[in-house]
């Protein structure tokens, strides 16, 4: 049967399959020739102003992650001195341990609030407006940190790091999702993984000034932990003069012309019309559904594997047993035979180690894969924690198994930085379309955060408990980890949002079918707009 066709493009005209066709090539023939393509891989200084303010965030993340671990001595007695102050009694070992233990897992607990609220913040006040405000909260946990010791009271430490901790968990959830949308497809990926470089810039920073010759000692441990104001300052004063994410203006608020200002600031030229017709047809793809909140994020089919990856992603950063060497590396070495200034030392080459391999991983990201990566990074990682447990287990029968053991826990550090490090705050905001974004974002740093405090807790425990062997455990999540990323985790690499997210998508849900045989009249739209409808069989073009 001769199928009778009729079609009317985006303009309006009507005419035959043969007759839309020549128009449509005539169209893109046109545009081909007439519209420049809008340069991609531009660096403005805007733009790297943008970027350099908001990973002023990161680093305030990182810096205090790693500023307790050096002056865990000096802040114990002076828990103790405090309670003989107070009660004429020195406290016993356990209580000492639980209180320390405390001091590092409670910046988690804060970090878990701040993270459930990061999606609702980057909405209520913006990506921009959000970072500033939130610069408050962490000027005021710095002052609180600072004075502790004058106001000779632990507790104002505990309420210092409880509130980083929801300054921090704020800065996981808004740093890398201004990042993502303020950056190109094409350099999405390296601007993404400057946060993780933000983020061990600060722990280096701190394990630095936490040398005994610096501030790692009796007279300045105090102000060790309250110079995370600084990057707060640097920020509240840099952030104002940076252009609000283009994205969230037009698909958040609808303000085109102010979305296309700050594209023009961003890019450095006039030629945006590339980025904002990808925005609309994300802006397109988001009128047809529906405002996604946290229940209906957990309630819609076609958002539970990104959710279930998003989710697992950040477990497999958390649960790898990187934090028990960013918390506790000084008293694992110190456990390893070493001296203290030497555990002190080579506790900075755990931060150096990661700041020199995520400057490796930045032209990796966009050229290797995400997915390639994170794989590479988990088995590494899984390799060298069986060796950190194994010298452990021996340095009774060597002493140069304890240099093995500073050099496999560097190697460990060096797969972190690899992958794990960066891509689960990266991937988070690549696999969501920008209606259930930040829904996801906020569930996915609450993870995060809770298996940040789990380790930070338990960690002293289980060495306690299993001594030598505290990594195995590590061992046998890090390779589940990689058997979930091997079978789940897509490539996300030089793809848009739009594109992801279709990823998703079950077929019962494309809205147009793949089938010819239809009879009845249907209604489709070509990949150009073009609207078609057939009498008695479906006609594509």
């Amino acid at each position: 049967m001769e199928d009778k066709f009729h079609g009317i493009s985006n303009d309006g005209k009507e005419g035959t399959k043969e007759e839309l066709n020549a128009e449509i090539s005539y169209d893109l023939d046109d545009k081909e020739t007439s519209q420049p393509i809008t340069p991609v891989n531009k660096v403005t200084l805007r733009l790297a102003l943008a970027v350099f303010s908001a990973v002023m965030g990161s680093l305030v993340f990182g810096y205090n992650t790693g500023v307790i671990n050096a002056p865990e001595g000096q802040i114990k007695s002076f828990i103790n001195k405090t309670n003989m102050d107070r009660s004429g009694e020195y406290i016993s070992e356990d209580t000492s341990t639980g209180l320390f233990a405390l001091i590092v897992a409670i910046f988690a607990v804060g970090g878990m609030i701040g993270g459930l609220l990061a999606g609702w913040w980057a909405d209520f006040f913006g990506r921009k407006f959000g970072l500033i405000i939130n610069n408050l909260i962490g000027i005021a946990a710095a002052v609180m940190m600072y004075i502790s010791r004058t106001a000779g009271a632990y507790e104002v430490i505990i309420a210092g790091r409880f509130l980083v901790g929801i300054n921090c968990g704020l800065y996981t959830g808004l740093t890398p999702l201004y990042l993502s949308e303020i950056s190109t497809a094409s350099m999405r990926g390296a601007i993404g993984v400057l946060h993780q470089l933000g983020v061990v810039i600060g722990l280096l920073t701190s394990q630095v000034l936490g040398f005994p010759e610096i501030c790692g000692n009796e007279n300045y441990w105090h102000l060790l932990l309250g110079l995370c104001i600084v990057p707060c300052v640097i920020q509240i004063l840099t952030m104002p003069v940076c252009p609000e994410s283009p994205r969230y203006l037009l698909i958040r608020k609808n303000r085109e012309d102010e979305a296309k200002k700050a594209l023009v600031i961003l890019r450095g030229t006039d030629l945006v019309d590339e980025d904002m017709e990808e925005m609309k047809a994300e802006f397109r793809h988001q009128e047809t559904e529906t405002r996604v909140n946290l229940i209906k994020l957990f309630k819609k089919r076609s958002l539970r594997m990104p959710l279930l990856v998003s989710v697992v992603m950040q477990l497999s950063q958390q649960l790898s047993g990187i934090n028990a060497i960013f918390y506790y590396s000084f008293n694992l070495f110190k456990s390893a035979g070493m001296e203290e200034s030497v555990a002190a030392h080579a506790t900075s080459g755990v931060g150096g180690t990661m700041v020199l391999m995520t400057l490796v991983t930045i032209p990796l990201m966009d050229r290797v894969g995400r997915r390639t990566l994170h794989l590479l990074g988990l088995g590494g990682m899984f390799l060298f924690s069986v060796l950190i447990t194994i010298t452990l287990a021996l340095t009774y029968l060597a002493d140069w198994l304890k240099i093995v053991n500073i050099v496999a826990s560097l190697f460990y550090v060096v797969f972190f930085a690899l992958g794990p490090g960066s891509i689960p705050w990266l991937i988070v905001a690549e696999l969501f379309s920008q209606g259930p974004r930040p829904a996801a974002l906020s569930v996915s740093v609450l993870v995060n955060w809770m298996s940040n405090f789990a380790v930070g807790y338990a960690f002293p425990y289980m060495q306690k408990g299993l001594n030598d062997y505290s990594f195995l455990p590590f061992s046998a999540l890090l390779a589940l980890f990689w058997i979930f990323t091997f079978k789940f985790v897509p490539e996300t690499k030089n793809r848009t949002f739009e594109d992801i997210a279709t990823t998703w998508k079950d077929k019962s849900e494309s809205p147009v079918s793949s089938q010819s045989d239809l009879s009845g009249p249907v209604e489709c739209k070509t990949d150009y707009g073009t609207v078609c409808r057939t009498t008695e069989s479906t006609t594509s073009l």
